[in-house]
């Protein structure tokens, strides 16, 4: 009898096993990948600390915003052929060497759009507070210097190689973080010296990242496959331009509108917003990896709601800790970051609702909704500048502002839900 009653516990067991078993895999890239986004969130608070308090608020400001350009414009490189590429990484990876060909190709066509768009945007939104030599040196080493560095990350994740992506992610924002300990010790703190610092620091990171990290394969020019997949990568550019308009559109109107003290102030508080994001979007990226492989992933609701639950509540807990800290300790991270710190509780429900808005476009990626994906960032984008232009110039208060913003994301996210959600519903594309 004792036998036979074992029987059931047995098998239990084996369950158990057979289950861990078939997701160990899964566990280890997860903390593989989990352990870059950690020492990219070290680093990059390290990175920040250094330059927020070295920089004057204003400086920083025009920096952060110049930045956040410059990562918008970086999409336009290569028509977005990147996306392809990590396509082809995740799926057919003895095709690397030949998509590699083409981003390079294809990057090098589209300078001149990419210095087009970098001026257009200048003219717009730079012309009275930026120098336009540090705006160009700040847009090129996003999108001539960093965003290389990101392709190489990009296709180490699509082959599965998380924990080379992770050491690379680690390595590259180091090096940031000792241009901007460097440039402490420079003689002068302004803009324009700060921006060959950071040429330098994210040439480094270049030449490292395809030194070391990038898989060796011969480069084979195949033209008529790049055209197959253009039409496609245009689109994910398109939504890529769209996608850092409408995260950073406010930025860029904090410095038109408020000038660049409080750009200053917003580019802190939502800086310390960002650094929560690092943790989630490694699991956004591990997600649509899954479901380029299987779309059905996120067939039922309580798959869904318990995710954006999840991105949500982790979001939150890591602003309201920031928060207690930056109350108890205002000077804890730097004299000027001081002065923003009574404010960052006040944006509790942003990075949240942040998050969520970027890991519904990742969704739309994911099933091949490219199109779809392009035409509600576009709309997102122009509701953002809506909402924020009328904040803005309704609320003079600098603290009101930001607890109005909890608002503002929460329409955002409220929408993206609706435009994702029932998009989501027309059967996904064939990869």
């Amino acid at each position: 009898m004792t036998q036979a009653s074992d029987i059931p516990q047995r098998r239990t067991f084996a369950r158990i096993g057979t289950f861990v078993a078939a997701r160990r895999k899964l566990v280890i890239d997860y903390f593989s990948a989990i352990s870059g986004a950690g020492g990219r969130l070290v680093f990059s608070l390290a990175y920040f600390i250094a330059l927020a308090n070295t920089l004057s608020i204003a400086e920083f400001g025009m920096f952060a915003t110049a930045s956040a350009a410059g990562v918008m414009l970086s999409r336009i490189l290569a028509f977005g052929f990147i996306s392809a590429l990590y396509r082809t990484a995740t799926i057919r990876p003895n095709l690397i060497g030949t998509f590699t060909a083409g981003f390079l190709l294809l990057g090098v066509v589209s300078l001149p759009l990419l210095a087009a768009a970098s001026y257009g945007v200048y003219l717009v939104f730079f012309a009275s507070t930026v120098p336009l030599s540090v705006f160009a040196a700040i847009v090129f080493a996003e999108a001539l210097l960093w965003r290389p560095v990101e392709v190489v990350l990009i296709v180490n994740n699509g082959l599965g190689k998380f924990g080379r992506a992770a050491v690379l992610t680690i390595l590259a924002t180091a090096l940031r973080a000792a241009g901007a300990v460097l440039f402490m010790f420079a003689a002068q703190h302004t803009i324009g010296v700060w921006s060959w610092y950071y040429i330098g620091a994210n040439a480094v990171s270049l030449i490292i990242a395809f030194g070391f990290f990038y898989p060796r394969q011969r480069l084979r020019l195949r033209t008529e496959l790049y055209l197959r997949r253009l039409a496609d990568s245009i689109y994910v550019a398109g939504a890529e331009v769209l996608f850092y308009l409408q995260m950073e559109f406010d930025k860029l109107l904090v410095l038109a509108i408020g000038g660049p003290h409080l750009a200053g102030i917003y580019a802190i508080i939502m800086r310390l917003v960002d650094l929560t994001a690092i943790p989630i979007r490694t699991f956004s990226m591990m997600l649509v990896q899954r479901m380029m492989r299987a779309p059905e992933l996120l067939s039922r609701l309580a798959v869904k709601s318990g995710i954006e639950g999840g991105v949500f509540l982790v979001s939150t807990l890591a602003l309201a800790a920031l928060g207690i800290v930056l109350h108890f300790f205002p000077n804890a991270l730097g004299r000027n970051v001081a002065e923003a710190a009574p404010l960052v509780a006040l944006a509790i429900c942003v990075p949240g609702l942040r998050n969520l808005v970027e890991y519904q476009a990742e969704l739309l990626f994911a099933r091949g909704q490219t199109a779809v994906r392009a035409l509600n960032l576009g709309l997102l984008a122009g509701l953002k500048a809506v909402l924020l232009t009328y904040v803005l110039t309704a609320i003079a208060d600098t603290p009101n502002l930001v607890l109005s913003l909890n608002i503002v994301f929460l329409l955002l996210y409220l929408v993206s839900a609706l435009l994702t959600y029932s998009a989501m519903r027309r059967p996904a594309k064939a990869i």
